[in-house]
């Protein structure tokens, strides 16, 4: 199966910058996105051989999360918004059940200039760490998203002058550490463990046009499926975001 994953800042927006051939392109069977910023019905976008599951922030135009998933593997068994119904006025989270895995889509929230959000931002990622293992007890997991921290130093081009910033500050990244440590894989990373590929830029300074980036998008499996991983990539000539997508091949049938 194929996963794919695009923070795509505004959905309305990337719709207008070649979504569709990019999706089509990318033909996966599960396609998510974060900072979709938009309330129910303000995207016209209905492929035909997916259903469709979006969650919104209550505050309009901000945050909010979609997954694609191709119709011919089924309906998922289960479907949940939120982490056990918190941490979800922002709609970040979407989890979606299937005989052989969860697939959870988050967008982690960003802790702001001068960490002003880092107590929210850290009681986010232990409530979402506790939520994955959760789950792993039952069957893998999936998980998916803008995680919003470069976890290495190799993880982002300026990692010295960025030390402490948002996204590079110890704590987001001793999270990071804590997640992995809970029985998680970095897919690109395990397959590229030297591999510098960013997956955000920032729209300053030319910021992508001299590949100055960050590596904030991932696929995190469970470790157990790591033997039945055969690709991650990340699409950095994809374009119509700040960020591009990055995708992962997993062979549940092995």
């Amino acid at each position: 199966m194929k996963f794919a994953s695009w923070n795509v800042n505004g959905f309305r927006a990337v719709l207008n910058k070649g979504f569709e051939d990019a999706f089509a392109a990318i033909d996966a069977d599960f396609f998510c996105l974060q900072e979709t910023k938009m309330q129910e019905g303000q995207a016209d976008f209905h492929p035909e051989d997916y259903y469709e599951f979006y969650n919104y922030a209550e505050k309009k135009g901000y945050s909010g999360t979609a997954v694609f998933a191709r119709k011919t593997l089924g309906e998922p068994l289960s479907v949940a918004y939120g982490i056990h119904g918190e941490h979800d006025d922002e709609g970040r989270v979407i989890t979606l059940e299937y005989p052989e895995f969860y697939l959870i889509t988050c967008y982690v929230p960003n802790a702001k200039d001068g960490l002003a959000r880092i107590g929210y931002r850290c009681e986010f990622e232990d409530a979402m760490r506790a939520y994955l293992q959760e789950l792993d007890q039952v069957k893998p997991v999936v998980y998916c998203g803008d995680l919003n921290v470069a976890h290495n130093e190799i993880d982002l081009k300026n990692p010295k002058t960025n030390r402490g910033n948002a996204g590079f500050s110890d704590e987001e990244r001793g999270k990071m550490t804590e997640l992995l440590g809970a029985g998680f894989t970095d897919t690109f990373r395990y397959l590229y463990p030297e591999q510098v590929t960013y997956s955000w830029w920032s729209y300053r300074f030319r910021a992508r046009e001299k590949n100055a980036g960050w590596r904030i998008d991932y696929f995190i499996i469970s470790d157990r499926l790591r033997d039945k991983l055969k690709e991650a990539e990340i699409l950095t000539d994809v374009m119509g975001s700040d960020h591009c997508p990055v995708t992962a091949v997993i062979s549940f049938d092995e």
